[in-house]
């Protein structure tokens, strides 16, 4: 019977030193400081902090175990976990970018990281949001101070595929780091290091964590931009994950490959019905042979997750709120990737001018799948549908 190297890392992760009086799970290690016989022992961990625990802000044997399974089921070097995915977004810019540069962002990011970004310009750090996957529209909106490209693949709300390989051949041939939110897919479904991105993030809140009790985030890089992000992005603004979500994290790894592969099945099965819906006019999943962008959906992911969006027909924010309001199993909520079917719109009623400006239609909905009976999940949509 067959088995991947993910598996074993999620199944079997060997840290030898941890394993405290042969335990089946990882301890938690929670304490702020860490105690020395001697102070030149504490002088010389003080000096090598990053190799050594003086303070949970830095480093930590139970988040450190989390660290070393990221980076490995990355394909990284190493790895930073951070107190939210967003905190994690923020260190991968901050630490490629500076006053005066130019950044841009790829299609449809995550809403919070395009808020992040017009802060920056207080700054004086410049973007460029390009609403196309075409590497040309990528290419002509590069300037002479573009040091950031930032992407998710499939990208939120719309799930476009871009074409990582294109993006990061033109990034490497001008000297720009590329940054990829690899939260969709995992790294059981996509390498985004394997195609040449600089930096991959991820938001430990979704599948990673898995069951909607853990705010988390991470950052897979070589050894030189981890090492240099630790003693001012990481250390010094101080947004390190703390212990016991580092500990629910561990613990969500280890089902990651038998979650994924639920989340996948259930989510083709419930976009393949969405998309036979007389009411339902397109279905925004790459696994479905319909998506513009399926082939190379097919090249780059070697499997899908349960998070995709649908559009009603002729519909907008009343059809959308009476349609989501008749749901009894699917919640309504942010976030995604938990055990949990969750569901929520973009269109609010009262941003119709800000959709239009982001390219969203307003008739958009998007469906988390989770890990219930797709039956029941397709018979809870047919009644709202309906």
């Amino acid at each position: 019977m067959g088995y991947t190297e993910d598996e074993l890392i999620c199944y079997q992760f060997e840290d030898k030193e941890h394993r405290f009086l042969r335990a089946a799970a990882p301890p938690i290690y929670e304490t702020a400081p860490f105690f020395f016989d001697t102070y030149e022992e504490y002088a010389e961990a003080a000096n090598h902090e990053k190799e050594h625990y003086v303070y949970w802000r830095g480093t930590n044997p139970t988040v450190q175990i989390a660290e070393k399974m990221l980076a490995a089921l990355e394909g990284g070097d190493a790895c930073k976990c951070f107190a939210s995915g967003m905190a994690a977004v923020s260190a991968a810019l901050m630490s490629s970018l500076s006053s005066g540069d130019h950044m841009i962002l790829i299609g449809h990011v995550y809403e919070s990281s395009i808020a992040l970004v017009k802060y920056l310009a207080k700054f004086n750090v410049q973007y460029t949001i390009v609403h196309s996957m075409e590497i040309e529209q990528v290419q002509a909106a590069v300037k002479k101070n573009t040091k950031a490209i930032l992407m998710e693949s499939p990208t939120s709300f719309i799930f476009e595929v871009v074409n990582i390989t294109a993006v990061t051949e033109l990034a490497q041939a001008k000297g720009i780091r590329t940054i990829m939110d690899n939260s969709w897919a995992t790294p059981l479904y996509l390498k985004p290091l394997a195609f040449g991105v600089d930096i991959v993030v991820h938001s430990a809140s979704k599948y990673l964590g898995g069951h909607n009790d853990l705010v988390g985030g991470a950052v897979i890089a070589s050894n030189e931009i981890i090492d240099r992000m630790y003693l001012e992005e990481y250390e010094l603004i101080g947004a390190s994950l703390a212990p016991f979500e580092a500990w629910l994290l561990i613990r969500g790894l280890r089902t990651l490959p038998l979650r994924m592969e639920a989340h996948q099945r259930n989510g083709l099965e419930v976009a393949r019905f969405l998309s036979e819906h007389p009411a339902v006019s397109k279905v925004n999943h790459p696994g479905l042979p319909s998506h513009p962008h399926y082939e190379l959906a097919r090249k780059q992911l070697k499997g899908y997750s349960g998070l995709f969006s649908f559009e009603l027909r002729d519909a907008g924010y009343e059809e959308i709120r009476s349609t989501l309001n008749k749901l009894r199993m699917i919640r309504i909520g942010v976030s995604w990737g938990a055990m949990e079917s969750q569901i929520i719109s973009p269109n609010y009623g009262y941003n119709q001018s800000e959709l239009k400006d982001q390219h969203i239609p307003e008739s958009l909905i998007r469906l988390a799948v989770g890990l219930e009976p797709s039956a029941l999940l397709i018979q809870d949509l047919e009644t709202a549908l309906s």
